[in-house]
């Protein structure tokens, strides 16, 4: 279990799950105790375990009150429909994946997000970024600190080291590379932090460099 980061309106906290090493990022708004967990990949009682350390993260009662479901992979979806019975939260996804989670997971998708889409709660609110390649519905959130840098939650979109996985395909290869290309490092600056689906987290600056090597090897 891990305090990421401690900011200014809002405390971020993760753990990895799973044999995978998925994240899950719980997001708390200090003022108000509302929460958004991003991928409930696996592995409840760690989960539950999480939402209870995040009770001192808010002088008010905390309540899980969205989950967001990155994409549409079973290592990233393993807990979403117990926790979602057991909080009474709201799901939410990217339009191109939710139908395929609900049937899945069978937990209905209550929020459908595009590119632009608000995620807001009272005190938080991360706009949805599609980045179309790893899945056709993948997304990233992303956090604007009013102190500090944005923070972007990737999914399996974006790594240290170069883009989620393409299977191999060129299309979406080219597909998931422009679309992080336009819609994050053209948008965001280098101070920006990259929180992905699996491991370890980076910096837009850190990555940038590498965007042609990335496009000239082809994954």
């Amino acid at each position: 279990m891990t305090l990421l980061h401690d900011l200014e309106h809002v405390v971020i906290r993760r753990i990895a799950v799973s044999e995978m090493d998925n994240n899950v990022y719980l997001l708390t708004a200090k003022a108000t105790g509302a929460q958004l967990l991003i991928d409930a990949a696996d592995d409840m009682s760690a989960i539950e375990r999480m939402l209870r350390e995040a009770r001192r993260d808010s002088p008010e009662p905390t309540r899980l009150s969205l989950i967001i479901t990155t994409h549409r992979h079973a290592d990233h979806t393993r807990a979403l429909a117990e926790l979602a019975a057991a909080t009474g939260a709201l799901t939410a996804a990217g339009s191109e994946d939710a139908d395929a989670i609900e049937d899945a997971t069978g937990t209905g998708i209550d929020i459908r997000l595009d590119h632009g889409d608000a995620a807001e709660l009272d005190g938080l609110s991360l706009t949805a970024i599609p980045l179309r390649g790893h899945t056709p519905g993948s997304i990233a959130l992303a956090y604007g600190d009013p102190a500090g840098p944005t923070h972007l939650f990737t999914g399996d979109s974006l790594f240290p080291g170069g883009v989620g996985n393409t299977q191999g395909d060129p299309e979406r290869f080219a597909s998931l590379l422009g679309d992080v290309t336009e819609r994050l490092f053209a948008v965001y600056d280098d101070a920006t932090l990259v929180h992905p689906g699996h491991g370890l987290g980076t910096t837009l600056g850190a990555e940038r460099p590498h965007l042609e090597e990335w496009r000239a090897r082809g994954w």
